[in-house]
């Protein structure tokens, strides 16, 4: 397996990631207010809060995430450019052409966790029993 092929499906494996969080806590609410109980399994809950509790423990402490690291790893193994910043900080340079400083990704992915964490309290999880 090429090494371009291997950062492909790290790049596709990150933005899954993403999609899990984000798409996570809009799954969350919507299921709160549509009374889904899915949106209350402690699993899924727990690997939610999880998945962004590491992403602002990253930010915070000033660590980019491995998958960056491997991705660009990866890139340059195959003769292309790496990462020179975190990936979501790339990919929004690309879409938006817009530089946003470290100290803001880290209060947006803060406020993020933050909103996880309402969501946790708002309509907790459980753990079903059967």
């Amino acid at each position: 397996m090429s090494y371009r092929l291997l950062a492909e499906i790290v790049l596709i494996m990150h933005a899954l990631f993403i999609a899990f969080v984000i798409g996570g806590l809009a799954l969350i609410v919507a299921g709160a207010l549509r009374r889904w109980n899915w949106i209350r399994n402690l699993w899924f809950r727990t690997a939610h809060l999880a998945a962004i509790g590491i992403v602002v423990a990253e930010s915070w402490f000033g660590g980019i995430c491995p998958l960056t690291v491997w991705e660009s790893r990866l890139r340059e193994a195959a003769g292309e450019a790496g990462y020179r910043q975190s990936f979501v900080a790339h990919w929004l340079r690309q879409i938006i052409f817009y530089d946003i400083t470290p100290e803001v990704f880290t209060a947006l992915y803060t406020g993020f966790g933050i909103l996880v964490v309402l969501a946790w309290l708002w309509a907790p999880p459980r753990l079903d029993r059967h």
